[in-house]
Formats: structure tokens, sequence, C-alpha cells
């Protein structure tokens, strides 16, 4: 009977843990589908209004809902089809506004880290467990809308849309999960070339020395890297707005041209502004050199613009240079990757060699070097990963390719990042390791000086001469300490003067002179002597030493006499044979002394009186 209630107990907990189990999953999966559901009522919540507001709407609101389908999908990199056009020719549509892929990349990001925080009564779910169920349940709304979108003003490929739409989430997915199981690097360090230090013959302490210092080496190139690719970023959106400042006319005209009601420049003004961390990338890939492509046929780089572009009408295709070669303003788009670089570099040294450290916990030279460059690495691929999502065609024939070239663009931010950051980063610890290195010098000069300084005093008593009617000395002890102009040849006799010359007392406290030559030593600014053993002193740090103890031993109240003990039973057989312990009489119970009884004397001592 036992057994089977034991049995039954324990069946009942595994029920109640896969119960949980599942729960978890289910609601890890709902989070998922949740967060593309609010993802594309966003995007539908945008293009109703504007559907409203416009006066003349060329759909009803199911065309209005599909392309906010349509619209969706392109936030994940799908390429959407225009058929209507004036040649009567499909249009592809590729670039893919940034600022509108943010929207899902945030939802899901956010959706997969609060899917392992752990709910009252639930169990955690495994890293893997949350990437697949909160991906699923996007994805599961992603086909849903591919099928739906499929009949609308703006078409997709089936095909291309199915390999393209998995990409967002499970990246963003997995960025979650990595970020709520508490950012692990340990696949990264056994990859990274001269980070992982020695691991052979190391104790099991050393070992996790070793493992904190890879840790905290992969943590500065991965910082590094990411504040290298955002001043390049800021760099390259700064040149945007610049350039839209330099053009505002051209700028102006193209915005009143592509819509006259205040609903169509809405609309406008919010499409420019998903599509400007796009203009960002294509500054920056200008300010590195390779430039961006408008058209087959047309480049723009700081140093010229080739052939002709290919500008529709649009506020910030309006702020591209003229055509014609480079000018100094543009030249100095290189300012932009020469401050990335040392940007990465000092991100770098502020760890490899930190200020007020010692020279033991500076980096190498190596390892300085080689963070630096993996560092601009990583800054390369960002640039280039972002490069390829900046782009893409915008019709056909010529407007078929649009934006930078990501391979050339990554290849001139590795070149600009690592030959700029890696010198930079060597100098800045060479000058801070040379100002640790002046410092100690001088630490030890100091102490060889406080050491020798009594026996060059003894030597400079010893060569003591006095000249004739200057009453000067030839060897001055004190001469080192004054200024390089009281020195002087001509300025000895005055010093002398000022030396033997009486100096008046500046207060009435000072004492008198000893000799009435040199004056006493001013007093100390403390209390003397007398005043310390005073009596009345001596009673005041008295009473202040008791109110600060609480009293002294003569203050508290005397302790309670001790009780006499009481006679207790009487021992039984088995207590009479123990032995009791032998205790020391009390004046009450100390037996009286005997008295002496004399003693007979013997007949000897008879016989002799």
């Amino acid at each position: 009977m036992t057994q089977v209630s034991e049995r039954s107990t324990t069946l009942s907990s595994a029920s109640a843990a896969e119960r949980g189990r599942a729960a978890a999953l289910t609601a890890a999966f709902l989070r998922g589908a949740l967060a593309a559901g609010l993802g594309l009522g966003s995007l539908a919540v945008l293009v109703i209004a504007a559907w409203i507001s416009s006066p003349y709407p060329d759909s009803g609101a199911g065309g209005a809902l599909h392309i906010a389908a349509a619209l969706w999908l392109l936030a994940h990199g799908a390429e959407l089809v225009r058929p209507d056009t004036l040649s009567g020719v499909p249009a592809p549509i590729g670039v893919v506004p940034l600022l509108v892929v943010a929207l899902p990349v945030w939802l899901v990001y956010r959706s997969s880290r609060d899917a392992l925080e752990p709910d009252a009564g639930r169990p955690q779910l495994t890293a893997l467990g949350g990437l697949c169920t909160v991906a699923g349940g996007y994805l599961l709304v992603g086909a849903a809308v591919v099928v739906y979108a499929r009949g609308g003003p703006l078409s997709t490929d089936t095909l291309g849309t199915a390999l393209r739409l998995p990409v967002v989430p499970v990246l963003s997915a997995a960025a979650g999960v990595w970020v709520a199981s508490g950012r692990p690097l340990s696949p990264l360090l056994d990859r990274l070339p001269g980070l992982r230090g020695p691991d052979a013959g190391v104790t099991e302490g050393a070992g996790a020395a070793v493992a904190a210092g890879r840790r905290r080496r992969a943590v500065v190139v991965m910082r590094s890297a990411t504040a290298g690719a955002a001043v390049l970023l800021g760099g390259g959106l700064v040149l945007v707005a610049g350039s839209l400042i330099w053009h505002a006319d051209a700028a102006q005209e193209s915005f009143l041209q592509l819509a006259a009601a205040w609903s169509g420049r809405v609309a406008v003004l919010l499409l420019s502004l998903a599509l400007l961390p796009n203009a960002a990338v294509w500054g920056a890939s200008y300010a590195l050199g390779p430039g961006f492509a408008l058209g087959t046929s047309a480049t723009v780089t700081p140093l010229a613009v080739t052939g002709q572009p290919a500008l529709p009408p649009f506020p910030l295709l309006a702020a591209v240079p003229a055509e014609g070669p480079g000018m100094a303003v543009t030249w100095a788009a290189g300012a932009v990757p020469l401050l990335t670089g040392l940007t990465i570099a000092w991100f770098t040294v502020r760890v490899a060699a930190p200020p007020y450290a010692e020279r033991d916990e500076a980096w190498s030279a190596r390892e300085t070097a080689l963070a630096t460059a993996l560092a601009g690495a990583g800054c390369a691929v960002l640039t280039a990963a972002l490069a390829a999502l900046a782009g893409g065609p915008l019709g056909t024939a010529r407007l078929v390719e649009f934006g930078p070239v990501w391979w050339l663009t990554g290849v001139a931010a590795l070149a600009w990042t690592v030959g700029i950051g890696v010198p930079a980063a060597l100098l800045v610890r060479a000058w801070r390791l040379r100002e640790r290195r002046g410092t100690d010098e001088q630490g030890e000069a100091d102490e060889v000086g406080d050491v020798t300084e009594a026996g060059k005093t003894d030597e400079l008593s010893e060569t003591k001469e006095v000249n004739d009617g200057s009453g000067t000395d030839s060897a001055d002890p004190d001469s080192e300490k004054r200024p390089w102009w009281r020195r002087l040849p001509w300025r000895r006799g005055e010093a002398a003067a000022e030396k033997d010359a009486p100096v008046e007392p500046a207060d009435e406290d000072v004492p008198p002179t000893l000799d009435g030559t040199e004056p006493a030593e001013a007093p100390y600014d403390f209390l003397p002597m007398d005043d310390w053993h005073d009596r009345d002193s001596q009673e005041a740090r008295w009473a202040a030493i008791k109110q600060a103890s609480g009293g002294l031993m003569t203050d508290f109240p005397p302790a309670p006499p001790t009780p006499e003990p009481q006679p207790g039973p009487e021992p039984g057989p088995e207590s009479a044979t123990k032995p009791e312990p032998e205790t020391e009489p009390t004046f009450a119970t100390k037996p009286k002394p005997e008295p002496e009884t004399p003693t007979k004397p013997e007949p000897e001592a008879k016989a002799a009186d």
C-alpha cells in the first residue's frame, strides 16, 4: 500500500512538471504571435490613417490593408513588385526602410527575453526552447500575412519571401535569448585568435583568472567595434544633414512636387524619416570612399561624380552632390573614417592601458594591436551588413541598382579602421606608459634624495667659507631653495643681507628672539604641554571619557550577594559510594582549631631533675 501511494505521488509531481513546461512553451509561442500582430497593427494604423485623410483614395479599406501587409513584409527583407506602371513592365521595390525594420526587431527581442523569465508556478525554459517557440509563433502569423498579401496592389514573390522572412525573427529572438542568458561569450572566446591565452599548465585559480581576462578582452573588442560603427553612421548622418541644408531649394522643390495635399505631404515626410537611417549608411559609404550607386551607370564618391545619375523626385535624393569632380568640401568627408579609427583606438586603450594603473596591469603591445584590429574588423562587418540592407532596386533598367556596394564598403571600412586604429592605439599606449615611467623614476629619485640629503648637508657645512666684506657664505645650503633669479651673482649680497637682517614678529604672541639677531621659531598650532598636564584639563578629559563610555566601574551599582548553598536531600545508597568534589571551606563552615593537650614528661627526664 505504501509503495502504491509513493508511486502515485511521483507520477503526479512528474505530470505537474510536464503541464508547467507545456504552459511555459505555450506562453512563449503566444508571445511571438503577439509581437507579429503588434508590428502589423502599427503599420496598418498608419496606412489606414493615410487612406482616410487622402482626398482621392484609389481603393477601399481592403486595398489599404493589403498595402500594410506588403509594407510589413518589406520590413522583413521581402522584395515587392508594383505591377501598375506607366510602361506596363512590373517594377520591383527592394529598398528596405531601416527604421521600419527596427520595429519588428525590437518586438521579437523583447518577447524572447521575457519568455526566459520564469512565471509563478512555471519552470524556466531553456535557451533553445525559448528561441524556437517565440520564432515559431511569429512565423505562423508571417505565413498568414504572405498568403493575404498575394492579391494586393503590391505583390510579392512567395518563394523569395518564404526564404527571407525567417531571418529577422530568428536573429532577433537569438539576441534576446543571449541577453536573457547572461550574455555568454564562451563560443566567441574559443574562436578569437590571440585572446584565448595559455590553458596548459594552469591551476584552478589561475584558470578562473584567465577566463575572466578572456571575457574582458572580448567585451572590449565588441564595445570598440560598436562604438566605431556608431561614430561612422553618425558621421554619415551629419553629412546627409549638411548636404540637405546645402541643397535646401532642390529638396523643397521635390517635396512639393510629390504631393499637393497635406495628407500626401505627411506621407512623404514619414517615408523620408523611415529612410533616414538608409541615408546615414549611404553617407558613411560616401565618406569611406567607395560611395554609392545612383543607377547602373552612375557612382557618387568624394573625389568625383561619374556618369549620369538617375534621380527620382525625392527630398533625400535632392541632397546628392552635383556632377563633376570633387571639391575641398567633399574631400573633408574623410574626417569621418579618421574619427572612427581614433574612436576604436581610444575605446581599446582606455582598458588596455588605463591611467593611474600599475605597469603590470597594462596589456602588451601585441595584445593591444590585436584587440584594435579585431574591433576594426567587427566595425567593418557591421558596416557591410548595413550597406547590404540599405540598398536595392527601385525599378527596372537604370533604376535596378541603388545604394552602396556592400563588399566595397566593408573593405574600405576595414582598411580605414585598422590602418588608423592600430597605430593610434599603440601611440596612446606608449604615451601613457611613458607618463607612468616618468612618475616611477621621479619617485625613485625622491627616495634616493631623501637618503643622501643628510650627507649633502654635511658636505655643504664643511665647505662653508666667509667672503671678505660681504658677510655671505661661499657655499650657502639655502641657495638651492631660492629661485634662480635670487641666485644670480649680483643678488647674492641682497640675499645675505636679508638672511642676516632681524625679522620682526608678525604677531604679539610670538616669543622674543633668542640672541637678538635671529627670530625665534613660530609657535606650533596646538596646545602646549603645560595646559595638557593642568589639573583642570585632566578633570575635563576624564569627565568626557566617562560620559562617552557610559560610566566607569565605580559608578555601576554593586553586584547582588551570592546566595549560600542550601542543604540538599540525603544521599542514597548509590550516591554514598560516589566521592564528592573537595570544596574550599568557607568562613562560616571552617572548623575551629582543637586545643593543644600537654604531653607527660618522660621518666628519664624526671630522674634527671
